[in-house]
């Protein structure tokens, strides 16, 4: 199976290459610049082996989206119709979301958020807590029986200093990073730690409760571009798994083709 992996965030698309199942590499690019995009996508499909039967020189391989943002997505549909004349499948839309829900509205559920639930549990096999670190930051639960049951949404850490600026007269802007200490000695570390350590708050005290809803300790996984910056100090996750949606895209696809064979 060979694919582009693809997810459209809120601030970057990544573009994820996967020959015969095994990850090439991920590119990440902000949502903006159509230009990096499709130099991406075309870098990509360059690497698909043509299909040994096909006369027009066709690749072997599918082009498959996970995204949060429909302008973007109308946009890298565009840009891989016009440069490589293919079709793109996104999830939700083309293919099923990759797990049951427990929740009010499914379809309203971030296809990331389903796209990262499934990953982890395939891996875990048991309840998992699920967190990603991006723009929002989202803290998902999916139970021992492989059901997403929700979760939480909350400002990812540059959303939160950014929301700070916007909404006073003299705070200034801030780029979140790890704090040397606890306490600032002037308003940006102020700031800093602020952010900083409210968001591993935030993390301690939704897994303990849903610990506590479960009735035992499940694994924890993060993950997004905001996870390397506090990961080393949440000693209560288990695993940090970069670009885990994108390898979730690839698995959702599998588990579609495999419903698909069973069908036939």
């Amino acid at each position: 199976m060979n694919i582009i992996a693809i997810d459209i965030g809120n601030t970057n698309i990544r573009v994820g290459l996967f020959l015969e199942g095994e990850e090439q590499f991920v590119h990440s690019t902000g949502g903006d610049s159509p230009d990096a995009i499709t130099q991406c996508l075309a870098e990509a499909w360059e690497q698909i082996p043509v299909t040994a039967a096909s006369r027009q020189g066709r690749r072997d391989g599918v082009i498959v989206i996970s995204s949060v943002k429909p302008v973007w997505t109308q946009m890298v549909e565009t840009l891989a119709e016009q440069q490589l004349g293919e079709k793109c499948m996104v999830i939700g839309r083309d293919i099923p979301l990759p797990m049951s829900c427990w929740v009010d509205a499914p379809e309203k559920v971030g296809t990331d958020r389903l796209v990262l639930a499934s990953a982890a549990y395939d891996v875990v096999e048991a309840a998992v807590i699920v967190i990603d670190i991006g723009t929002a930051m989202t803290i998902d639960l999916v139970d021992q029986k492989g059901v997403f049951r929700g979760g939480v949404i909350c400002p990812g850490l540059q959303a939160g200093a950014d929301a700070l600026h916007r909404a006073t007269a003299l705070l200034p802007p801030v780029q979140v990073h790890r704090p040397d200490t606890p306490y600032g000695r002037n308003t940006e570390d102020a700031i800093n730690c602020g952010l900083y350590y409210s968001m591993i708050g935030t993390l301690q005290e939704v897994v303990r409760r849903y610990a506590e809803e479960l009735g035992t300790w499940p694994q924890t996984v993060i993950t997004g571009s905001g996870a390397a910056i506090v990961q080393q100090d949440c000693d209560f996750i288990d695993s940090y798994v970069p670009n885990l949606v994108v390898k979730g895209i690839v698995l959702a696809y599998q588990k579609y083709l495999d419903q698909q064979a069973e069908t036939v």
